[in-house]
């Protein structure tokens, strides 16, 4: 694994935690064994090879002593530098967009997810057509990049590529209409949802699990969640929500992971209430906390949507550090030192989140036709209506609701 650091870049991450990083994700790909891992200081790019030619020779000599088939590099590798440092080297090399996307590609399980995963995947290799295209051809979960067969394949076909992702597109859109109506019928259910973001390997799952007693796979691995899962559950108070576990995020996500997987995080827009979940233990907990801020913001998050701040992990930070945390989350809103594993500060957070529903209500009168019949059967699902009249042309009816009610009701 080499993770290459531009002179006088500006980056949020320290290059060696970075690193520890991208092994993490080389570890979340079955099959993987991670040789030796290290930064590799660049004072320029060079457009051939990324690396200047006495460090591409000093690699090459490590790389074949140590008998290494494939090379991992934590960063963008254009097609060009990807040839010439392969035949160089004599060894598979894959970067970080092609990395992700094998593992994205291993754990997608839902059809829609499967379905992104393919398409970013095509999308990525288009771009790159001096590399093999196996994605037809591959023997496990993966898109080849990795290896398999048709590796030889130097270049692939573009018509080839642009009809299957026309085909992938048009499966899309069905199992898009199919989640609309899902969404639709979640939007009848008088129930608030609260969707858990985060980076990826935050405690989100664990978190997810402790609420609502479901068992969603939660391991200490980067990416262990990519499918959208969601619980009713009962809070203590009595209040019954809906919760959403969801993909985690990570830095330099590629573009096409992005727009790709855009349409499951609308789980995330349509929220009543969201709980960022930060692995509090980590080194860089604040630079991961602003790239999960950059994303939503990217996906157009709406800032009106309330947000708490779920400090995760108590139980692998220091014990000395606890009142020092404590006393930095009472000086902030909205904001809850607590542990998914052991269900330290879980209460505090469970106690808010339900007073969060407790709205304040308005009343409002509303005049609807008979042709308004829809809207008049939801008023009534959800209990606002406090009297209703029925005229000539429709009905007078006044109701008491929220203001989440009343954003509800002007969508239908």
């Amino acid at each position: 694994m080499v993770h290459p650091e531009l002179k006088g870049a500006q980056t949020r991450r320290l290059a060696d935690h970075a690193l520890a990083e991208a092994v993490s994700l080389a570890d979340a790909l079955p099959g993987l064994e991670v040789l030796g891992s290290e930064v590799v200081r660049l004072s320029r790019v060079h457009p051939g090879t990324l690396f200047g030619s006495g460090k591409v020779e000093e690699l090459g000599a490590r790389f074949k002593a140590a008998e290494v088939g494939l090379v991992l590099v934590d960063g963008i590798v254009s097609p060009i530098q990807q040839r010439n440092l392969e035949k160089e080297w004599g060894v598979k090399l894959l970067d970080r967009t092609s990395l992700i996307l094998e593992i994205f590609a291993d754990r997608a399980r839902t059809r829609e997810g499967v379905l992104q995963v393919e398409l970013a995947a095509l999308s990525y290799q288009r771009s790159r057509l001096v590399r093999a295209w196996t994605h037809l051809e591959r023997q496990r979960g993966g898109f080849g990049f990795v290896g398999g067969p048709g590796e030889t394949q130097k270049e692939a076909d573009r018509r080839a590529i642009d009809d299957q992702v026309i085909r992938l597109k048009k499966q899309l859109e069905r199992v898009v209409k199919t989640r609309e109506l899902h969404r639709a019928a979640r939007r009848k259910v008088p129930f608030p949802v609260v969707a858990l973001v985060g980076y990826t390997n935050a405690g989100k799952s664990t978190l997810f699990n402790r609420m609502t007693g479901a068992d969603v796979l939660a391991k200490d691995m980067l990416f262990a969640t990519l499918d959208p899962t969601m619980r009713a559950i009962v809070l203590p108070s009595g209040r019954k929500i809906i919760a959403s576990d969801t993909v985690g995020f990570i830095s330099d996500l590629p573009t096409q992971l992005v727009a790709a997987f855009r349409a499951t995080l609308e789980e995330v827009l349509e929220a009543d209430l969201v709980l960022h979940v930060r692995d509090i233990s980590h080194p860089e907990s604040a630079e991961q906390a602003a790239d999960v801020a950059d994303i939503l913001s990217s996906l157009g998050m709406d800032k009106a949507v309330p947000m708490f701040e779920v400090w995760n992990k108590l139980d692998l930070v220091d014990p000395g550090q606890h009142e020092a945390l404590a006393v930095q989350a009472a000086n902030r809103e909205g904001v809850f030192p607590i542990s998914a594993l052991t269900g330290e500060g879980l209460p505090a957070l469970l106690d808010t989140i339900s007073a969060a529903f407790d709205e304040e209500k308005s009343e409002r009168d509303l005049t609807l036709g008979f042709a308004d019949g829809k809207r008049r059967a939801w008023l009534h699902q959800e209990g606002v209506v406090t009297s209703e009249e029925q005229g000539e042309e429709g009905w007078q009816i006044a109701v008491l609701w929220t203001a989440r009610q009343e954003k509800r009701y002007r969508e239908l």
